[in-house]
């Protein structure tokens, strides 16, 4: 009788957990890096960049077979030639031009146009704003968010002077990784600079307005000096 009830109870069991994903049977919530694999190798998006360009385009050189994101839930699938995690089935890949370890494809949320992909086992993430060459940023625009329009052009700097004290207020603005946006009357106004060097990369930070404070993470959050409205119209 014991045993019948034993058996009885792992049957109910089984049942149970047969109708729902666990992590052992493979299936799980997955949050993958924004990638695409072409010809054997896999590239990850540069989210703190943006094509400088349009003319830096190149050539068609594949397009994307599968969406991995909302079709994969397996841990143990095993990435494949013409994967991507977040693009549609039929997304065209280009090549940036003279620079084979960079590859774009069309996004109408990303500035001028295109998401932009660095090889990743050939070269190192270089796009953090420690690695900017500062002496090299010739114009910098500034766009504030505005879902569901998208970005809008506030500022364009492109004298040497202006250039020179808006990086100024960056370099000089306060580690507080602790702070706290206030949020109690609406969420941040968020800005998206972009700073233009000569390559086919532009570099891009966020910046973000909370009604009292400017704040932006260059790693951690720091703190902005008022004096950055100046360089933002409308404010």
């Amino acid at each position: 009788m014991k045993k019948r009830r034993l058996f009885i109870f792992v049957f109910i069991l089984l049942l149970l957990t047969g109708c729902r994903s666990t992590p052992f049977d493979g299936q799980s919530i997955i949050e993958w890096v924004d990638f695409i694999k072409l010809d054997g190798k896999e590239y990850n998006g540069i989210h703190s960049g943006v094509l400088a360009d349009k003319d830096y385009i190149g050539a068609k050189i594949g397009t994307v077979k599968f969406k991995v994101a909302d079709n994969v839930t397996n841990h143990r699938y095993k990435i494949r030639n013409g994967d991507a995690a977040f693009h549609e089935k039929g997304t065209e890949i280009f090549s940036i031009n003279d620079h084979p370890d960079l590859i774009a494809v069309k996004d109408t949320d990303s500035i001028n146009g295109y998401k932009v992909y660095f090889l990743r086992d050939d070269i190192e993430y270089q796009w953090h704003f420690k690695d900017m060459p500062i002496e090299k940023v010739k114009a910098i625009e500034i766009y504030q968010a505005n879902p569901p329009e998208g970005n809008k052009l506030m500022s364009e700097l492109t004298k040497d002077e202006e250039i020179k004290s808006f990086l100024e207020l960056l370099v000089n603005s306060e580690e507080n990784p602790s702070y706290q946006p206030n949020i109690e009357k609406a969420d941040p106004i968020f800005y998206e600079m972009i700073f233009y060097t000569g390559d086919p990369i532009a570099y891009k930070y966020n910046m973000q307005f909370d009604g009292d404070t400017y704040f932006w993470h260059p790693w951690d959050t720091s703190i902005l000096s008022d004096d950055i409205k100046m360089f933002i119209s409308g404010n």
